[in-house]
C-alpha cells in the first residue's frame, strides 16, 4: 500500500511540475525574443523612420506647390504735382488689394546636390537596415548564451542535489556504524557537517537558477518576470566542425560592423560631394498661376483685376560664401577617418575572432580529457564507498572521493558551457548567430 501511495504521489508532484514550468526549445526562446524585445522594436521603428526618410521629396528633388492668399488697404493722403497747373491733394486716398494664386518652385539643378542627398538617404536607409540586424545578432547570441547557461545552472543543481544525496547516504551508514559501535561520534559529527555544507551548496544553486530565469524572461520580454520556463535540451552540445579558414573569410565579408563601417564610409564620400556641389551653378523654374484685383480711392481707375499664369527661370551662381573650402578639407578628413574606423574594426575583429578560436580549440581538447578523468572520479568513488561500507575507508578519505567526483562533473560542465560560449561568439564575428534560429 505504501509502495503504491508512493507512486501516487511522484505522479502527481510530476504532473504538477509540468504544469508549472514552461518548457521551451532555443528556437522558440530565439522567435519569442525576436517577437517582444524591447530593444528589437525600438530599433525596428528606427529602421522605419529611415525607411520613410528615403524619398526623393525628402531629398528635395521635387517642386514645391504652394497656395497663397492676402488682403491689403491703404489710407494715405496723395499729392500730385503735374507739370503745368497745380498741385493735386487727395486726402481720402483709401486704396484695396486683393490676391490669391498657386506658385511652384522647382530646382531644376544645383550641381548634383540633390542627386547626392538622395543617394545619401539610401545609405541612412541601408545603415538603418543593418543596425535592426546588429541588434537582432546582439539578442540571439546573449539569448543562446543564457538558454545555455539556464542548461548549465540546472545540471550544476542535480549534481549538487546527487551530492546531497551521496552525503545523507553516508549520514545513514555512519548513524548506522556508530550504534552499533563501529564509528565514533566525531565522524557522525563531520558526516552531519558534510551534509549541511552540500545542502546549503544545493540552495544557493537554486538561487542561481533562479536568476538565469529571470535573465531569460527579460530577454524574451516576458510580461511576467517570473515565468518558470524550463530549457527543452538537458545537455550542452558542442558544435565541434568549425573550420578556422571559413571563419575568417566569413568575418571580413558579412560582419555587420564592418558593413556599417563601409556604410559609414559611403556616407562620408557622400557628404564631401554635397560640398562641391557649391561649386557649380543652381537653376530654379518659378510658376504660378493667379489673380489680383486692386481698388483704387482714387485716380483715373476705380478697379483692376488680371488673371493668368506667369513662370520663369532663375540662373545663379555662389561666388564666394567663406566657408566652402574648409567644408571641403574638413569632409575629405572624414573620409579618411572613415577609412581608417573600418581597417580598426576589422584588426579588432580578427583578434576576437583569433581569441576565441585559441579558447575553442583548447576547450575541446578540455572536454576530452574531463570525460575521461568522470569516468576515473566515478570509479574512484565506487571503490571507496565499498571500503567505506566495510569500515576500511575513513569518512575523511569518501569525503574526498565524492568531492573528486563533483570536482569532475563541474570541470566538464564548465568546459562544454566555456566552449558553447566560444562557439557562439565565433558564430557571431563571422556573421553565422543567425543559424541558431534553425536549431
Amino acid at each position: 500500500m505504501k509502495y503504491l501511495l508512493s507512486i501516487i504521489f511522484s505522479v502527481a508532484a510530476i504532473a504538477n511540475l509540468s504544469a508549472q514550468h514552461k518548457v521551451l526549445s532555443l528556437r522558440e526562446c530565439l522567435e519569442r525574443g525576436l517577437e517582444n524585445n524591447y530593444e528589437i522594436l525600438i530599433q525596428r521603428n528606427e529602421e522605419r523612420i529611415s525607411d520613410n526618410n528615403a524619398t526623393r521629396a525628402s531629398a528635395g528633388m521635387l517642386p514645391t506647390l504652394d497656395l497663397s492668399a492676402g488682403y491689403t488697404s491703404s489710407a494715405d493722403k496723395t499729392i500730385s504735382k503735374p507739370v503745368v497747373g497745380d498741385k493735386i491733394t487727395d486726402n481720402a486716398a483709401y486704396d484695396q488689394n486683393v490676391d490669391v494664386g498657386v506658385s511652384l518652385n522647382w530646382t531644376i539643378f544645383d550641381g548634383m546636390r540633390l542627386r547626392t542627398n538622395y543617394a545619401k538617404l539610401r545609405e541612412m536607409q541601408q545603415k538603418g537596415n543593418l543596425q535592426t540586424r546588429l541588434a537582432i545578432e546582439d539578442l540571439v547570441a546573449n539569448l543562446t548564451a543564457e538558454y545555455y547557461n539556464l542548461i548549465q545552472q540546472t545540471i550544476r543543481l542535480k549534481n549538487y542535489r546527487y551530492a546531497v544525496a551521496l552525503s545523507r547516504e553516508r549520514l545513514r551508514i555512519t548513524e548506522e556504524h556508530y550504534r552499533i559501535g563501529s564509528f565514533s561520534r566525531l565522524d557522525v559529527l563531520q558526516a552531519r557537517v558534510d551534509f549541511n555544507a552540500d545542502s546549503s551548496q544545493y540552495m544557493t544553486q537554486q538561487e542561481l537558477v533562479m536568476a538565469s530565469r529571470i535573465k531569460m524572461n527579460e530577454l524574451m520580454a516576458n510580461t511576467n518576470i517570473n515565468e518558470r520556463c524550463v530549457a527543452r535540451d538537458s545537455v550542452i552540445v558542442v558544435n565541434d566542425k568549425l573550420k578556422w579558414e571559413t571563419l575568417a573569410e566569413q568575418t571580413t565579408e558579412t560582419n555587420v560592423e564592418l558593413l556599417i563601417a563601409d556604410n559609414n564610409t559611403a556616407i562620408s564620400e557622400l557628404d564631401l560631394k554635397a560640398v562641391q556641389s557649391r561649386n557649380y551653378p543652381y537653376l530654379n523654374l518659378v510658376a504660378g498661376y493667379g489673380y489680383t484685383h486692386n481698388h483704387f480711392g482714387s485716380g483715373e481707375y476705380k478697379s483692376r483685376g488680371t488673371l493668368g499664369p506667369n513662370v520663369g527661370l532663375r540662373l545663379g551662381f555662389t561666388i564666394f560664401d567663406g566657408n566652402r573650402r574648409r567644408e571641403q578639407r574638413n569632409a575629405r578628413i572624414e573620409i579618411e577617418n572613415a577609412h581608417l574606423t573600418r581597417r580598426q574594426i576589422e584588426q579588432s575583429l580578427l583578434a576576437d575572432l583569433t581569441n576565441f578560436w585559441q579558447a575553442y580549440q583548447n576547450n575541446l581538447e578540455v572536454i576530452k580529457l574531463e570525460k575521461q578523468n568522470l569516468i576515473t572520479a566515478k570509479e574512484n568513488y565506487e571503490i571507496a564507498m565499498e571500503r567505506y561500507l566495510l569500515g576500511n575507508l575513513a569518512g575523511i578519505d569518501l569525503r574526498e572521493a565524492q568531492k573528486s567526483l563533483l570536482d569532475a562533473e563541474e570541470r566538464i560542465l564548465s568546459a562544454e558551457y566555456n566552449t558553447k560560449l566560444c562557439e557562439i561568439s565565433l558564430m557571431q564575428i563571422s556573421g553565422n548567430i543567425l543559424e541558431y534560429l534553425n536549431e
